[in-house]
């Protein structure tokens, strides 16, 4: 089992950046495919980014591509999401997520994901 924690959210302006980060209990970190996803006052969680288990995969949702970076460091037991360009539609909390399975094709469904963290709060002024 892994235990997350994300950190990281804020208030910034429409244009800002911020680096969310996603610290992961366990000596298996490496062995998780993570993601990233968020929820919106009244809308349902949605997919942001997912990467494999060495770092080398990656899927992110189109409304975040060019702008958004996932990356970890395996030997930090770390994800990251680096958000430049920032737009008030940003606004939500953002949750990070691992799961075990053996997949195919990168996981980008809630479904698919075995552990989350209890999310950060990012707002974005306009």
């Amino acid at each position: 089992q892994v235990q997350l924690v994300e950190s990281g959210g804020g208030l910034v302006q429409a244009g800002g950046s911020l680096r969310l980060s996603c610290a992961a209990s366990g000596r298996t970190f490496s062995s998780y495919y993570m993601g990233w996803f968020r929820q919106a006052p009244g809308k349902e969680r949605e997919f942001v980014a997912t990467m494999g288990r060495s770092g080398n995969s990656l899927s992110y949702a189109d409304s975040v591509k060019g702008r958004f970076t996932i990356s970890r460091d395996n030997a930090k037991n770390t994800v990251y999401l680096q958000m430049n360009s920032l737009k008030p539609e940003d606004t939500a909390v953002y949750f990070c997520a691992a799961g075990s399975a053996l997949r195919v094709v990168l996981p980008r469904l809630l479904s698919e994901f075995d552990y989350w963290g209890q999310g950060t709060q990012v707002t974005v002024s306009s």
